[in-house]
């Protein structure tokens, strides 16, 4: 590789889409599930897509519902039963589900009998099994499955990716990615909320959280691991463990050797990183994963250091738009339903791992 060329990376031009070679046509996606997620961070990722835009809200509250159709400019507004019951389906051609974990299945088992192309928020759901049915749903009735991983969208990650792949850092030996914060800093936070429950949420900082560098490392590494082992923890009595992990950290393996070590939390003082170690040279992001953060790049090689700041985009403009276009052209998204099982049987395996204190083995 051209190790010059690689350090030039991160100047401009880095955010350009490899990935859209144009396609006709806008994707009228329906919102379901109008938590704070949906509401402040997809809404407004999607109001500036190119391909895609919300024409229809569901949720459990007609009046919210229609609260978030006005605000988003959307002529339809549903309840659940009404979605369910296919009330207002032609007023949209794809659904983002954005429930709790516990409750996806369900909204794209519906969509995918309507015809709808879906758009599931990560994890996939609260069981292998569960997610395993939504994969099945989707495949018979032929509409396309994408699971929501924006970090893939993200172009820092995506260029990351590329140097990985062109071998800047040599053989890869060991990497790691942490996700935390506090979650109870905030006086206003909810103890009560789905994702302390542990029938609607199926894991803890694990599954919300943990996922982030497991399923980030997976693409940048372009490899699935082969065994993980973990252990989780709860000190802090409101995290009802050990379903719902405060703490958890995870090593997982991959063929050649490989050693990626991951940690997320709940409980302790915010991180957000990810780090690529080879034989030759290293990439380490920092913010790397924080929602329409700035992220800095720093890259190691050959006795060379250069860091990289103010790397910044939409990534979750980018996610969606990503996967209208995959809709509109008929193309396969690489996070499609099989992609994310990887992830749920991994995310599983560390559950088992920490519970029996051993390695466990990935299918």
């Amino acid at each position: 590789m051209q190790t010059a060329t690689a350090f030039d990376k991160f100047r401009d031009g880095y955010a350009e889409r490899d990935w859209d070679d144009g396609a006709d046509g806008t994707v009228r996606i329906a919102l379901v599930g109008l938590g704070w997620f949906a509401r402040d961070e997809a809404l407004p990722a999607i109001a500036d897509c190119d391909y895609a835009d919300v024409t229809a809200t569901v949720s459990g509250s007609a009046e919210k519902a229609r609260a978030v159709a006005e605000e988003a400019g959307a002529d339809t507004a549903l309840t659940y039963e009404r979605f369910h019951d296919g009330e207002g389906s032609d007023a949209y051609d794809a659904v983002y589900v954005a429930t709790p974990n516990a409750r996806h299945l369900e909204y794209v088992e519906t969509a995918a009998e309507l015809g709808k192309d879906v758009i599931c928020e990560k994890p996939m759901e609260a069981t292998v099994e569960r997610a395993e049915a939504m994969v099945d749903a989707c495949e018979e009735a032929g509409v396309t499955l994408m699971v929501a991983y924006r970090m893939q969208a993200d172009p820092v990650m995506r260029r990351v990716r590329e140097l990985v792949a062109d071998g800047f850092v040599g053989d890869v030996a060991q990497a790691g990615g942490t996700f935390a914060f506090p979650m109870f800093a905030d006086e206003d936070a909810d103890p009560d909320q789905w994702r302390l429950d542990p029938d609607l949420a199926g894991g803890g900082s694990l599954y919300d959280i943990g996922v982030y560098p497991l399923n980030t490392l997976r693409f940048v590494l372009d490899a699935d691991p082969t065994s993980v082992q973990g252990s989780l923890t709860s000190p802090d009595e409101r995290f009802d463990g050990p379903v719902i992990d405060e703490h958890a950290a995870f090593l997982l393996e991959f063929d050649g050797g490989v050693q990626a070590l991951c940690r997320s939390s709940y409980g302790s003082h915010g991180e957000s990183s990810l780090r690529i170690d080879g034989d030759e040279g290293a990439i380490t992001v920092e913010n790397a994963f924080s929602p329409r953060g700035e992220r800095t790049v720093v890259l190691e090689r050959d006795g060379r250091r250069s860091r990289h700041e103010g790397l910044g985009s939409n990534e979750l403009t980018e996610q969606f738009d990503y996967f209208a276009y995959c809709c509109l052209t008929g193309r396969s998204p690489t996070a499609d339903g099989e992609h994310g099982l990887v992830d749920m049987r991994a995310l599983d395996g560390v559950q088992t791992a920490a519970a029996g204190g051993r390695r466990v083995g990935l299918d």
